[in-house]
């Protein structure tokens, strides 16, 4: 097995998306590094541009399916009002088969809304890991650590000493084995620490590893060149940053402000990505309408908390992300004003009509078969009766024979053994 799949995440559906994103990290930082630029910082915001470009055909259809809705809107209010308070079946199939169709005559499906944001959901949950566990999916980042590491192993009483320091060092949601008969496993776990451990932390590998202060002398200044945006760790979160800032024996406002940023400027840029996207409520109903106003509020309020407890390099894709939306809606409004929307519609008038034709001979023939399986159950039935009436004719023969030469008793019971076998 590779060693970038040892310390990845191995979720079964976010797995195999993180690795596929964190293949495509890794050959950015290379391209970077080929030209003397190794900072992870750089790579995530070039790799943010590269996944909207990607995603942008699909940005395309889900702005354009915005601009129809708003137009349908008075439409689509005009059929609600019209059914409004009538639930028996026949309206409410009256006022589906009529809504269906001005879907189709615009071009649009009831679910297209939820389709961007179904794939972008996965794609942010994946970078989640990645930007998690840098090391795992950048090859460069991880043979960073690889002489410390083997000077580590190499010390008797090392996993005693590691395990002190991970429990000291305040970095939470890891699992390490310092224990593992598999040494790529230790030395992965002992990888996973070191790539999130605060100053203090480093410290106190020095302090317990006085032979190897030279090799982290020399991973500490690599780290501060490729993982740090100015005085962040992009690994680290900005809530732990705010709080090492403040606890210092000489408080860094600085740390402080740059970690206070990350939040911030995460909840302005997706305000502005708001205000920027054109919005109407002309044929909702004000519940609607209310409700896509506390939407446009807590997204981005939503963005501001979270913010604070993920890695600063999240943070920071999702401020990446937000400019490139801004810059992707500036252009795109300027291109749906232009757009001739009229001619859009009766291009999908075409598309209903030939829909609607489709669902009625469909129906139609639905109609059919349910009437021709009618047509022959009522034909059998007919059939089973005619020969219950052969059958009972038959055997009233019998008995009438029967009862010709027998005497009177014996004919009064003929007559009510058949009645009883004809009424079973």
């Amino acid at each position: 097995m590779s060693e970038l799949l040892l310390t990845a995440y191995n979720g079964s559906i976010l797995g195999p998306i993180a690795k596929v994103l964190g293949w495509f990290m890794d050959k950015i930082y290379i391209l970077l590094a080929s030209i003397g630029i190794e900072n992870i910082a750089l790579t995530i915001i070039i790799f943010t541009i590269f996944i909207y470009l990607c995603m942008f055909p699909l940005t395309y259809k889900q702005q354009k399916f915005a601009v129809l809705t708003r137009k349908m809107q008075p439409e689509m209010k005009a059929i609600q009002d019209k059914y409004k308070g009538k639930k028996d079946q026949a309206s409410m199939q009256a006022q589906q088969s009529e809504t269906q169709a001005l879907y189709d005559k615009y071009g649009i499906s009831p679910t297209g809304s939820c389709v961007y944001m179904l794939i972008q959901m996965p794609i942010l949950f994946a970078l989640y890991r990645v930007f998690y566990n840098v090391p795992a999916y950048i090859s460069s980042v991880k043979n960073v650590f690889t002489e410390l590491v083997n000077g580590i192993m190499a010390t008797d009483g090392f996993a005693k000493t590691m395990q002190t320091i991970y429990e000291e060092s305040g970095v939470k949601n890891l699992k390490p084995d310092f224990t593992a008969a598999d040494t790529s496993v230790v030395s992965d776990s002992i990888i996973d620490v070191l790539y999130k451990l605060p100053t203090a932390g480093w410290e106190a590998v020095t302090s317990n590893f006085p032979d190897l202060a030279s090799s982290v002398d020399t991973v500490v200044a690599k780290l501060e060149k490729i993982n740090y945006l100015f005085v962040l760790n992009i690994s680290d979160t900005p809530l732990n940053l705010i709080k090492d800032g403040w606890s210092s024996n000489t408080k860094n406002f600085g740390l402080i402000i740059c970690a206070l940023l990350i939040p911030v400027c995460s909840y302005l840029s997706q305000m502005a990505n708001i205000k920027l996207t054109p919005q109407s409520t002309e044929g909702q109903s004000e519940q609607m309408a209310q409700q896509m106003k506390t939407m446009n509020l807590m997204m981005p309020l939503m963005s501001l908390f979270i913010c604070f407890s993920v890695p600063v390099g999240l943070g920071l894709y999702w401020i990446a992300g937000a400019v490139v939306r801004i810059i992707q809606q500036y252009f795109l409004n300027k291109h749906f004003e232009k757009i001739d929307l009229e001619s859009i519609i009766e291009k999908n008038k075409e598309k209903a009509a030939a829909k609607a034709e489709k669902r009625g001979i469909r129906q139609a023939q639905i109609y059919e078969a349910a009437r021709m399986s009618t047509k022959a159950a009522t034909m059998t039935e007919k059939a089973n009766m005619l020969s219950d009436d052969s059958d009972t004719l038959k055997k009233a023969e019998e008995f009438r024979s029967k009862a010709s030469s027998g005497s009177l008793a014996s004919k009064a019971n003929l007559v009510k053994e058949f009645n009883e076998m004809n009424n079973k």
